[in-house]
């Protein structure tokens, strides 16, 4: 009985699962393209797996690697292949010392059972509900020309498909012998590749659905495959309360008109040292005390020095995630990829319920980032606008170069990005190095158009009046305005 386009067979990897929205069609065959290396067998792992734990029959036919080098190749990913079935027709050494010759589906003088003739035994014994072979291209040592290979590769799926198997088959391309046929052969086809940039999976075609275009990223670890499909903010939709979210520090609150808009992006920029990871804990924070769940993402400072700075200023940061309201996470941006970190992102928004997320800092977000400024832009571009869509409230914390000097509000290019920008600066007055914040760029209310200071103590943020009595506080060296002759 054929299959029909609703039913779905799970690959076995969730990313995956997810580019072809629910899986594959059961009962279809689909090739799987990519250079050695690139995880196409390991896929086969993973399909196979997921159909055993599904309680269904497999198949795998090896015609490269014998069965015990694939089952010890299996274990050292993780997987357990003691309930898959083998079709091990993979070349000995004795058929290549004789120089034997024959086609797949028809034996012709060979004495030898022919592949096609074991292929079919095994199918009728079998009756498998998934069947993986790898790889499909050692069938063209097997015939004589290429008329005969399209052929026969053509009847064999047609073979399984009438036996209703779902069907994954690799291919081992090259520059003589291109699977360029295989592709038009194949209801749908998963392409593997690896790159400076790092490894991706694309689905250039897929009969019968829809599925999400393009490459998405994908890693090889030692639990097997993951793909991280690539954020399409445009999926993603919440309502979002229109109220604000204070810091709860009284005159930086007055600064911005009462606090930061629910579902926004806040850049907070400024030196090294300037207080801004600070500032961004008093949002994450006093959401987290108003009972929202709030995560805190440390690119460039360890976690545990994070707690002992705020507890130091009686920020309650530990006493936050202790309740369950804070997570703080301190992340290694070489280990990770921008698609893997947007990953854990989407999953403390979509299963932990956060609604306010900081990522300090952008610059160590940069070293996960292969490629142009651009390409960074573009990557945090797609993660904001799907927190955005999501009501989620961001802030990003930005590190200019300058200390003092002609003033930069960003060093990434993502003020574009923001509808917010809180700066801060180091200005000396009268010999003293002291600090200042201000809003540069705010979309929804309103907010001061002057300058405050900013000070950290032993008792928390303090935030003084406004500073109106200088000019030049933007370049850090300040000077007393002269009221008289202005008047004048």
């Amino acid at each position: 009985m054929s299959k029909t386009i609703s039913e779905r067979v799970s690959t076995g990897v969730a990313g995956l699962d997810e580019v072809l929205q629910s899986g594959l069609i059961a009962g279809r065959s689909y090739l799987v393209r990519g250079d050695p290396g690139t995880g196409k067998t390991a896929l086969g792992f993973h399909f196979l797996s997921d159909g055993v734990a599904s309680g269904e029959s497999t198949l795998f036919i090896n015609l490269e690697e014998g069965e015990a080098d694939v089952r010890a190749n299996a274990a050292s990913m993780g997987f357990d292949l003691s309930d898959v079935n083998f079709l091990d027709l993979s070349p000995s050494s004795a058929f290549f010392a004789e120089d034997q010759s024959y086609s797949v589906f028809a034996s012709g003088d060979v004495s030898e059972e022919s592949p096609s003739d074991a292929i079919k035994e095994r199918v009728e014994a079998l009756d498998p509900d998934r069947v993986f072979l790898d790889p499909v291209t050692q069938f063209r040592y097997l015939t004589n020309d290429d008329y005969q290979f399209r052929k026969q590769v053509i009847s064999f799926m047609r073979y399984l498909k009438e036996a209703d198997a779902t069907v994954l088959f690799t291919s081992q391309r090259s520059a003589s012998t291109p699977d360029d046929d295989l592709q038009f052969l194949s209801d749908g086809i998963v392409d593997m590749q690896r790159s400076s940039e790092g490894r991706s999976i694309a689905v250039p075609k897929f009969r019968g659905s829809d599925r999400q275009a393009g490459r998405h990223a994908l890693e090889i670890t030692d639990e097997g495959l993951v793909v991280y499909p690539k954020i399409v903010p445009g999926d993603h939709a919440a309502d979002v309360q229109s109220e604000q979210i204070p810091s709860g520090v009284a005159g930086l609150d007055e600064l911005l008109g009462g606090g930061i808009e629910r579902g926004t992006i806040t850049v907070i920029s400024g030196p090294t040292g300037v207080g801004k990871t600070t500032t961004a804990t008093l949002f994450s924070t006093q959401a987290a005390t108003n009972g929202e769940r709030a995560v805190f993402y440390h690119f460039e400072e360890a976690a545990a020095t994070f707690r002992e700075r705020c507890s130091a200023i009686g920020i309650p940061v530990p006493e936050q995630e202790r309740a369950g309201r804070l997570h703080v996470e301190e992340v290694e941006p070489l280990a990770h990829s921008p698609e893997s970190f947007a990953a854990m992102v989407r999953e403390q928004v979509e299963e932990q319920d956060a609604s306010v997320v900081v990522i300090d800092g952008i610059k160590g977000y940069t070293l996960s980032v292969r490629g142009e400024e651009a390409e960074l832009v573009r990557k945090l571009h797609s993660l904001g606008r799907y927190l955005k869509n999501m009501g989620v409230t961001v802030v990003l914390v930005d590190e200019v170069d300058s200390v003092t000097g002609d003033f930069q509000a960003t060093n990434t290019g993502i003020s574009y990005l923001a509808d917010n920008v809180l700066f801060m600066r180091h200005v000396e007055i009268e010999g003293a190095l002291r600090k200042v914040v201000g809003v540069l760029k705010k979309r929804i209310g309103t907010f001061e158009s002057t300058l405050r200071e900013f000070e950290i103590t032993g008792d928390g943020v303090q935030i003084g009046d406004p500073l109106t009595g200088f000019r030049g506080l933007i370049r850090g060296t300040p000077e007393i305005r002269d009221s008289s002759s202005e008047d004048d």
